[in-house]
C-alpha cells in the first residue's frame, strides 16, 4: 500500500483533464486552508507587536501585560483550575474506561451512552445546574457546608461535566485493544492482578493516558462559558480575553492573551507528536486479543463507581432539563412553558435557535462535503507532493489551536479593511467558516482514516478504463466511505450547536447563536429561560443525532452488504 500511495504522487505527467482538475481543485483547498485556518492565527501574532493606533511597538504590549498582576492571578488560577479537574477526571476516566474495556460488566452500553450525554449539551448547562442545586436557592446548598458554588468548586464541578466524555473517549480506545500474551506471561511469573495493572496495562495505555491529560488541561484553561456563568468573582485567563476584547476593544491586549492561551495547547501538540513518533504497535499478526474474565468483586466495584458517576451526569442534565418547565425554582415547583417564550427576553429569542440550527445545517452540509472531497482528493488522485504537505499541515493545525483563541484570530483578521476579505465579517458565512476550520482536524483524521481503508486500486483501475475521478468518487469512494461520513456529519452538527467559545467575538445581533444566547439570559438574571434554550440544544442534538444514526443505519443495510459478507461491520 505505501509503495503504490508513494508510487501514485511521483507521476510524471497528468493523463487527462480531469486529473487536471483535480490539481487546480488541490490547490484551492491549499488556499481556501492558509486564509481560514493559518491567516487568523498569523494576524493574532502581529497584532500582539501593535499598538491600538497600528503603530510597531514590539514586545511592549507583552511587557505591559505580564506586569499586571491582574494578568498573573488569572493566569494562576487557570493553572490551578487545570490541575484540580485533570486530578478528578484523569482516574475517574481511566477506571470507566478500563470497566467498559476490560471487565464483562452488566450494562456497559448503556453506561457508555450516559457518560458521552455531556458532548449534547452546552458547556453552559452544568454551570447552570449547579446553581439550581447548589446556589443560593439551591435545592443542596446546605451540603456545600457553607462554601459557595460560585467560584472554584462550581468551576471545578463543572468542568469535570464538560471534559469527562472527551477524556473518556480517548482512553477507552487506548485500552479497547491489547495482547492477551502480555498477561499471560505476567501471570505465569506469579504477578498479582494490581501488579498485572501496573507493568502491563498503563504502560500500554501511557499514550491514551497523555494525550487525555492534555486535552482535559487544555479545554479548563480555554473554556469560557463554564467561569462566565458560575465562576464569581474568580477572573481566569478566557475571561480576561474576553473582557479585553469586549469589554476595552483592546485587540492588542486580547491577541497578547490569546497567544498565552495557545501555549497550553501547543505543549500539548509537541508532546502528542513526540508520543507518537516512539509508539510502536500493541498488536502485531501474532497478537491474542484479549478476553476479560468474569471476576465479581472487580465488575460489581466498579458498576457501582459506574453507576454514581452515571446518576451525577443525569442528575447534572436532568436538572437543568426539568428547571426549564418549573416556575419559580425553589418557590414554586409548578410547570410552565413559559420560560420558552425568549421573545419576552433580551438573549435573541427564538431568532438565536434558528439562527443555531441554520448554522449547524450549514456547518453539516458544507463542513462534511469540503473535508471529504479535499480528504479523498490528497489521498487518492496523483497531485503535487507539495500541496498535499501542505494540506495535511494546515488540517492538524486546528488541534493545536482552542476554539478561543481561533475565534479571536478571526476577529483580528477579517475586521481589518485592508483585508480583502473584510466583507464576511460579521456574516454568518464567516462564522460557518470558522466553525469547520475549529473542528476540521478531527473529521478530517477520521475522513482520511476510512478512505485509507479501500485499496488504491479502485482508482488506478477507473482510470485505465478512462473513468473521470469524479465517477470513482460517486459509485464506488462514497458509498462505500459512508458510514464515516455519517459520522463526521453528526459530530459537525452537535459541536456546532453547542460550541461558544469559537463564535462568541464573531456574532452580531442578526446573527446571535442559542449558545450565546443562554450567557446574555443568565448575565439577566433569567437563569430558567437560559435553562429553557439549553434544553432545547439538547433535544434538537439528540433527535439530529438519532435522525442520522438512523438513516446511515437504513443506507448501511441497502448498500453495505458486502461489509457484512466479509465481516467487516
Amino acid at each position: 500500500m505505501t509503495l503504490l500511495r508513494s508510487s501514485r504522487h511521483r507521476l510524471p505527467a497528468f493523463r487527462s483533464i480531469d486529473e487536471k482538475l483535480a490539481v487546480w481543485l488541490v490547490g484551492i483547498v491549499a488556499l481556501l486552508m492558509l486564509a481560514f485556518i493559518a491567516s487568523p492565527l498569523l494576524s493574532m501574532f502581529s497584532m500582539t507587536t501593535q499598538a491600538r493606533n497600528g503603530s510597531y511597538v514590539g514586545l511592549a504590549n507583552w511587557t505591559t501585560m505580564l506586569m499586571e498582576p491582574r494578568l498573573r492571578i488569572a493566569a494562576g488560577n487557570s493553572i490551578a483550575l487545570g490541575m484540580a479537574t485533570l486530578v478528578i477526571v484523569l482516574p475517574l476516566a481511566l477506571a470507566f474506561a478500563f470497566a467498559l474495556t476490560r471487565t464483562r460488566l452488566l450494562g456497559r452500553r448503556v453506561f457508555r451512552l450516559i457518560a458521552l450525554t455531556p458532548m449534547l449539551a452546552p458547556s453552559l448547562m452544568p454551570a447552570i445546574s449547579l446553581v439550581y442545586l447548589f446556589g443560593n436557592q439551591g435545592l443542596l446548598k446546605n451540603c456545600l457546608a457553607g462554601a459557595s458554588i460560585y467560584g472554584p468548586i462550581g468551576i471545578i464541578l463543572g468542568e469535570v461535566f464538560y471534559t469527562f466524555p472527551h477524556a473518556l473517549l480517548i482512553l477507552t480506545t487506548a485500552l479497547s485493544v491489547s495482547d492477551s500474551r502480555l498477561y499471560e506471561a505476567a501471570e505465569t511469573l506469579g504477578a498479582s492482578k494490581f501488579r498485572r495493572f501496573l507493568t502491563v496495562t498503563l504502560p500500554n495505555a501511557r499514550y491514551g493516558l497523555v494525550s487525555a491529560a492534555m486535552l482535559v488541561f487544555t479545554l479548563v484553561v480555554t473554556d469560557f462559558g463554564i467561569p462566565k456563568v458560575i465562576g464569581g468573582q474568580m477572573n481566569v485567563l478566557s475571561l480576561e480575553a474576553y473582557k479585553q476584547v469586549i469589554g476595552q476593544q483592546n485587540f492588542n491586549k486580547g491577541a497578547v492573551i490569546g497567544v498565552l492561551l495557545l501555549l497550553p495547547a501547543v505543549l500539548s501538540f509537541m508532546l502528542e507528536r513526540w508520543l507518537s513518533r516512539h509508539r510502536t504497535g500493541q498488536m502485531s499478526g501474532r497478537s491474542v486479543v484479549y478476553q476479560p474474565r468474569r471476576n465479581h468483586l472487580r465488575d460489581v466495584l466498579l458498576w457501582l463507581l459506574c453507576a454514581g458517576t452515571s446518576v451525577c451526569f443525569l442528575a447534572l442534565l436532568g436538572v437543568g432539563c426539568v428547571a426549564a418547565f418549573i416556575k419559580m425554582w425553589p418557590y414554586d415547583m409548578s410547570l410552565t412553558w413559559s420560560h420558552f417564550d425568549f421573545e419576552q427576553l433580551d438573549g435573541g429569542g427564538w431568532l438565536a435557535f434558528l439562527n443555531s440550527m441554520r448554522l449547524a445545517t450549514l456547518v453539516t452540509i458544507f463542513g462534511t462535503g469540503f473535508i471529504f472531497i479535499s480528504a479523498y482528493l490528497i489521498e487518492k488522485l496523483p497531485v503535487p507532493a507539495g500541496i498535499i504537505a501542505t494540506i495535511r499541515s494546515l488540517a492538524l493545525l486546528p488541534m493545536a489551536v482552542p476554539g478561543l483563541v481561533l475565534g479571536l484570530g478571526y476577529v483580528l483578521c477579517f475586521n481589518a479593511p485592508s483585508n480583502p476579505l473584510h466583507f464576511l465579517y460579521g456574516t454568518m458565512s464567516l462564522m460557518v467558516v470558522a466553525t469547520i476550520a475549529h473542528f476540521y482536524t478531527t473529521a478530517h483524521l477520521t475522513l482520511t482514516t476510512s478512505l485509507r481503508q479501500s485499496d488504491s486500486e479502485i482508482e488506478a483501475v477507473a482510470r485505465s478504463l478512462q473513468r473521470p475521478w469524479w465517477h470513482t468518487f460517486l459509485h464506488v469512494t462514497l458509498p462505500i466511505n459512508l458510514p464515516a461520513v455519517f459520522n463526521v456529519a453528526r459530530y459537525l452538527f452537535i459541536s456546532s450547536m453547542t460550541t461558544v467559545s469559537c463564535i462568541i467575538f464573531l456574532y452580531t445581533p442578526d446573527t446571535v447563536l442559542a449558545a450565546v444566547a443562554i450567557l446574555n439570559m443568565d448575565d439577566a438574571g433569567d437563569t430558567a429561560a437560559a435553562a429553557a434554550m439549553a434544553t432545547l440544544i439538547v433535544i434538537s442534538s439528540l433527535l439530529v443525532s438519532a435522525l442520522m444514526h438512523g438513516a446511515g443505519w437504513w443506507l448501511s443495510h441497502r448498500g453495505q452488504a458486502w461489509r457484512r459478507l466479509s465481516g467487516l461491520h
